[in-house]
């Protein structure tokens, strides 16, 4: 047993992998849940419970300031909660405790303007934090990213604070039974519309990572920002975390063609590209971000902690796990 507190924004599809693995190791959870049939199941894991929304900032504020650790893995675009956790932290710094904070943005940061038309040659590796710095202020979830980098150099070494950078999730969560976003949205179109589609011109790519193979990735990163000193975390907050596959968005509605085509769910296996009116149906305005453009990564840092993916293949992932657990939903 470690002994240490942790508080957890966001037990979902991330947060209850990474919560599975704290457990494991020992560590004190509470966690934020905005529905009580929620905190029930928790209660029984062992799992404190506060129940409240991403809008209650006193509530996170609060408990972040009595926490050894806080992990956010709710979301990368919600900043008051982002803010309302370092408030805590702040406060607990003037009452002489180091706080631990990882918090979770996104590859939907790096993405580039190629529109599918190309596989990029730039790739963005976390030990090159230059790299990620030099991003515009306009990225996806910089904004949140740039007040967190903020209040990391104003508190210094009064607390140890890292920036998660997950790529494409992928596979049915083994604590939870959930799934992902970005393949099963699309998955969900070639079912809706009797083809399986991609956004722009689908030669781009993206890294990929499998959920449980992410959240050991947090306790990786844990325990290095445990044994760390605060100096040494500061020289650089970012972490990607990714298993060294890359596909492109055709070679994905490829594999989703065949396999819907093998049970009977479309008619031609053949992957084509998605028109804009169609948007609605997949992210919407931000569909050529989360599924068209590139997005490749390297966690250097990750893999010199020793680190390794050990979960299935994406791909693999996708035939045997994610579209028999949508083929189920869909009835």
């Amino acid at each position: 047993m470690t002994g240490k507190t942790v508080f957890l924004i966001g037990p979902g599809f991330i947060g209850l992998e990474v919560l599975a693995e704290l457990l494991k190791d020992g560590y004190q959870v509470t966690t934020l849940v905005r529905r009580q049939e929620a905190a029930i199941d928790l209660k029984k894991l062992g799992v404190e419970t506060v129940l409240g929304s991403l809008a209650d900032l006193d509530t996170i504020s609060t408990t972040s300031a009595s926490s050894d650790i806080v992990i956010h893995t709710a979301t990368a675009d919600d900043q008051p909660s982002a803010e309302a956790v370092l408030e805590g932290i702040t406060k607990r710094a003037a009452a002489g405790k180091s706080t631990i904070y990882i918090h979770t943005s996104g590859c939907s940061k790096i993405v580039d303007q190629s529109h599918g038309a190309y596989r990029s040659e730039k790739i963005y590796e976390d030990d090159k934090p230059e790299d990620i710095d030099a991003l515009p202020d306009s990225a996806f979830h910089r904004s949140i990213d740039l007040a967190i980098l903020k209040s990391r150099k104003a508190l210094g070494t009064k607390a140890k604070i890292s920036i998660v950078l997950p790529p494409l999730i992928y596979g049915v969560g083994k604590a939870s039974g959930r799934l992902s976003v970005q393949i099963p949205t699309m998955v969900t179109f070639a079912i809706k519309h009797g083809y399986a589609g991609y956004v722009g011109a689908g030669n781009s790519v993206w890294s990929h990572v499998h959920v449980t193979d992410l959240a050991r990735g947090y306790l990786t990163i844990l325990h290095w920002m445990e044994q760390a000193s605060g100096e040494k975390v500061l020289e650089n907050p970012y972490f990607f975390i990714e298993n060294g596959e890359e596909h492109s968005w055709k070679a994905c509605a490829g594999e989703i063609g065949k396999a819907l085509h093998k049970v009977g769910k479309i008619q031609d296996p053949t992957p084509r590209g998605i028109p804009e009116d169609l948007y609605g149906d997949v992210f919407g305005e931000w569909s050529m971000t989360i599924v068209g453009e590139n997005s490749r990564s390297r966690a250097n840092r990750l893999r010199a902690l020793g680190w390794k993916p050990v979960e299935k293949p994406s791909l693999e992932s996708l035939h045997e796990d994610e579209i028999p657990a949508l083929l189920l939903k869909e009835g």
